[in-house]
């Protein structure tokens, strides 16, 4: 297959272009750099440039663009680019592929804060959006972008995806070290749920759609069993075989992390339902199996 790949040299992108192409397929990253490297094409989404010709060959369209979450979220600059490069990216390829004679299928990340607070309901793909806050909101705006090659026809997979953790990724780079000091901590009472995903079963997941013949519509890309703050913080402790004793209060929380907040303090029991009715078995089932993966 002709898989072209928006952020394809990103920490998701780089795994799943590697993948694929071990698995036989042909692999076209979207860059915006001027000077595209083997196997690169050239697009500048903020102006609608994309070479039509580059989707209409393509068998899958995968987004996996994005600027980095990890900023200062009190900031204008970092909502707006947060916002932009994922929502924008999104509907350009979209409506690329609603103009395609034969529109490729697409692959549309996306994230888990679509559904905001559930508490301790057991949260599935047929669940409701819920909530205010500022990802939620993005990820709304982000799967609404995707309506075009829907509407078109085409065979559309949104991924709502937990946080990956591996090697390189923003989380592991920043909370390893302060595990390792002993310094890791649960966020409020720990007692929200907190889903996440190990990077071979985000690369896993993604490929089996990308390979499905008819799947589509929303899929969870998390570990079948979500852990509370506090399971993952005693997960990634033991791990890196440190104590963590201490906790952030609530209060502190809302005041440092300002739009952000709610990302870190709602609790989500994510369940992966459409993946496992595909019938594909997670690798890292659990907290422990993710972190041990992640740190492997």
């Amino acid at each position: 297959m002709d898989v072209v790949i928006a952020g394809a040299t990103g920490f998701l992108g780089t795994r799943l272009a590697a993948q694929l192409r071990t698995r036989g397929h042909t692999v076209t990253g979207l860059t915006r750099r001027p000077d595209p490297g083997p196997g690169e094409v050239t697009w500048d989404p903020y102006a609608g440039s994309l070479d039509q010709g580059v989707v209409e060959a393509a068998d899958v369209v995968v987004n996996l663009a994005g600027s980095r979450l990890f900023g200062i979220p009190q900031t204008q600059k970092w909502q707006r680019a947060l916002h932009d490069s994922r929502v924008v990216t999104t509907r350009v390829l979209a409506e690329a592929i609603a103009r395609a004679e034969r529109p490729p299928a697409f692959l549309a990340n996306n994230a888990t804060a679509y559904y905001g607070d559930h508490g301790e309901e057991v949260v599935t793909e047929a669940s409701e959006s819920r909530g205010d806050a500022f990802m939620t909101r993005v990820t709304r705006d982000w799967q609404a972008a995707a309506d075009p090659a829907v509407e078109a026809g085409a065979r559309v997979c949104v991924l709502r995806t937990a946080p990956v953790l591996a090697r390189g990724g923003d989380t592991m780079r920043i909370l390893t070290p302060l595990f390792r000091l002993g310094l890791g901590t649960r966020l409020g009472d720990g007692g929200q749920r907190f889903p996440v995903v190990s990077m071979r079963d985000f690369v896993g997941a993604a490929t089996l759609l990308l390979e499905h013949d008819t799947a589509s519509g929303p899929f969870n890309v998390c570990c079948p069993e979500t852990p509370t703050n506090a399971e993952f913080t005693e997960a990634f402790a033991r791990t890196v075989h440190r104590p963590a004793f201490l906790a952030v209060p609530r209060r502190v929380l809302a005041v440092g992390a300002g739009p952000a907040a709610p990302e870190l303090l709602r609790s989500m029991d994510l369940r992966p339902a459409a993946l496992l009715d595909l019938g594909y078995r997670f690798e890292d089932p659990d907290a422990a199996a993710v972190m041990a993966s992640a740190l492997a």
